[in-house]
């Protein structure tokens, strides 16, 4: 009876219940049916405490950071920097797609945000020039998963609560892993490309003097990511510190710069920041109470003990623990998915020997590929939604791009020393 909670949160998920409210219902049903060992009003008391932290008050800021970058130029300055350097290539169009994506990581930080906007931006533009729109949408949900890996992702911030590690380390760690997801899928793009006879978006490649002069059109863009970083590196600032940075730079930028950014924009992007905000704290705060009843049964403890019966093997154990973070991915959004996840799973790798920021790049990247895999993947779902893209033609463009991200994780999991150069450098 003491695994029914986690029954009722996939119960309730799948009939339709958000996950926030599905992780708070179980544990009110346990707490109030099954131990009546501490008051329900201590369960809301912990509900409501576990938002008043300050580290969480980065998550506003950096949500915050990467809508005023959407207003005010910085996305576009970016998109123009990807097609001067990509544009020339085989499937050019599509190849702009995968580096818009790197580049947007430092960004929007959000897998969902990241599809929603290039599926408005660049599968029109895509279609325009020969693309298929099913091949166009599956590139740009395959793409959306390098965003969170790039930092400063917002699943980066919350991993590094949860494990207790260095959000500075998490946010270096997370460049090697996108760099090899992207090249993956530039491989892969070119290989369908040349299959289809799609052609480039450029008719030359970019000459030197070209490149040079959209670099320092683009460079405060691209440099907003690399300031945050090495600021935390430093100790300039905490990551929180860190995204009100990354918000009073990004306004001087589209005011002074890029000249953008107006007094309409102000409405829209804090809307914006309102409704990233709200849904993942809610989760957090949901998942808090939740955590409180597993750490309260010793769950993680006896789930741990468990693993550790079936292998000792750390590579075995990464194989198990791959698939099942896969199987997830498909079911629930990445954000929610590793705040459930980790907490049970991050007392197993630190048994075994391995390194917390290594195994947070590994579940990033594992839960993300999750969300671009049928049946249940959000990214999935946001594309084809926006591009009106029926489910099925999308299946069938996917699978190539998806055997290529599984391929980067694959060298994520087994050579921990790619993941981990930037921090051991540092």
């Amino acid at each position: 009876m003491i695994y029914l909670p986690i029954l009722l949160v996939f119960l309730l998920y799948f009939t339709g219940i958000p996950i926030a409210y599905a992780l708070f219902a179980a544990s009110i049903v346990y707490f109030t049916f099954f131990d009546a060992g501490m008051p329900a009003d201590l369960v809301l008391q912990k509900f409501i405490t576990s938002a008043a932290s300050f580290p969480l008050l980065a998550i506003p800021f950096f949500v915050m950071a990467g809508s005023v970058m959407n207003y005010s130029g910085i996305s576009k300055k970016l998109m123009q920097m990807a097609d001067v350097l990509t544009g020339h290539l085989t499937g050019g169009l599509a190849q702009v797609n995968v580096v818009l994506s790197t580049f947007m990581g430092g960004i929007s930080g959000s897998a969902n945000a990241d599809a929603a906007m290039q599926s408005k931006i660049l599968v029109p533009q895509m279609e325009k020039r020969g693309y298929s729109r099913e091949f166009s949408a599956a590139v740009t949900a395959a793409s959306s998963a390098i965003a969170p890996v790039i930092p400063p992702g917002i699943v980066m911030i919350i991993y590094a609560l949860i494990a207790q590690v260095s959000v500075a380390d998490v946010f270096l760690a997370g460049y090697a892993p996108g760099l090899l997801m992207a090249g993956a899928l530039m491989f892969t793009v070119t290989l369908v490309s040349r299959k289809r006879n799609y052609k480039p978006s450029r008719e030359s490649r970019a000459s030197i003097s070209e490149i040079g002069f959209q670099f320092k059109d683009s460079i405060w863009a691209l440099s907003l990511p690399f300031g945050i970083i090495l600021g935390l590196r430093f100790g300039l600032f905490t990551p929180t510190e860190a995204g009100a940075m990354a918000v009073f730079a990004s306004i001087l930028i589209g005011v002074l710069i890029y000249r953008e950014l107006n007094w309409e924009h102000v409405k829209p992007i804090l809307l914006d920041t309102i409704y990233g905000t709200g849904t993942v704290v809610l989760i957090i705060v949901s998942a808090s109470v939740f955590g409180y009843y597993l750490n309260w049964e010793r769950i993680p403890q006896e789930l741990t003990e468990m693993l550790l019966a079936f292998t000792s093997n750390k590579y075995l154990m990464l194989a198990v623990i791959n698939v099942f973070l896969l199987i997830i991915g498909m079911f629930i959004e990445g954000g929610a998915a590793l705040i459930i996840v980790a907490p049970l799973l991050v007392p197993v790798i630190l048994e075994l020997g391995i390194d917390p920021v290594h195994f947070g790049m590994i579940m990033i990247v594992n839960i993300m590929i999750g969300g671009v895999t049928p049946p249940f993947g959000s990214m999935m779902f946001t594309t084809c939604s926006v591009t009106q893209v029926p489910i099925a033609k999308f299946m069938q463009e996917i699978w190539p791009f998806i055997g290529a991200l599984l391929l980067a994780l694959m060298v994520v999991t087994y050579v921990p020393a790619i993941v981990m150069f930037l921090p051991n450098l540092m």
